[in-house]
């Protein structure tokens, strides 16, 4: 007598979902800056350190544990984004304050050299947002909201910088606390729907997806 081979059971992953803590990551280093932006503290750069460790570090490895779950949009975005936080850190400890000796050998004024480098980084990251907006519509609403956000916020915060407009950057502070504000909620979510217990919070389903077929018959009374 012999046996049935069975099939190999499909392996679990063994991390769970790192979006969670990507996603609170994002939005409270958004928080900070945008705050900032927006002209709400009378601090110095809060947001910097956070940059460097929540926002840079701690994203770029929830990064990495979506390389390890196949997930190839989350490890882009939280790898991407991950990077820019340590990038933008890393501009203005170091190379923001040389504005000063290069505005000194070009006559500019140091304030709109800075805001210049500052609207090119976030117009290249505005381009980089936008297709991964796209993508985010096969995600669901709530991760496609914290990518609507935050493209307004970049394209608001390029153009003042580029233009100079204290205004307009003001105006994406306001917006970028909301982008914080949907990527918290995405990440709430994220939390205690994976605890699989009574709670649950609503992110939408994918655009274009179709509703699950009934798999039994409409019982009526």
């Amino acid at each position: 007598m012999t046996e049935t081979p069975q099939p190999p059971s499909t392996p679990l992953s063994g991390i769970a979902d790192p979006a969670p803590l990507g996603l609170a990551a994002f939005a409270l280093t958004t928080f900070l800056l945008s705050a900032k932006n927006a002209g709400w503290t009378d601090g110095t750069d809060a947001w910097l350190g956070y940059a460097f460790v929540y926002g840079g570090l701690i994203q770029l490895l929830a990064g990495m544990w979506e390389f390890r779950n196949r997930n190839v949009f989350g490890a882009t975005a939280f790898a991407s984004y991950g990077g820019f936080w340590i990038g933008l850190a890393l501009y203005v400890r170091w190379v923001a304050p040389t504005a000063a000796a290069t505005a000194a050998a070009t006559k500019a004024n140091p304030e709109d050299l800075i805001q210049n480098d500052l609207g090119w980084i976030l117009l290249a990251f505005a381009i980089f947002n936008a297709y991964m907006l796209l993508w985010s519509t096969q995600v669901n609403a709530a991760v496609f909201g914290v990518f609507l956000t935050l493209e307004l916020t970049e394209i608001i915060l390029f153009i003042g910088n580029l233009s100079h407009s204290s205004g307009m950057v003001k105006f994406g502070g306001w917006v970028g606390v909301l982008t914080a504000l949907v990527a918290w909620y995405a990440s709430a979510a994220g939390v205690v729907n994976g605890m699989g217990g009574r709670y649950a919070l609503p992110v939408g389903s994918p655009f274009g997806a179709r509703p699950a077929a009934a798999t039994t018959s409409p019982v009526t009374e």
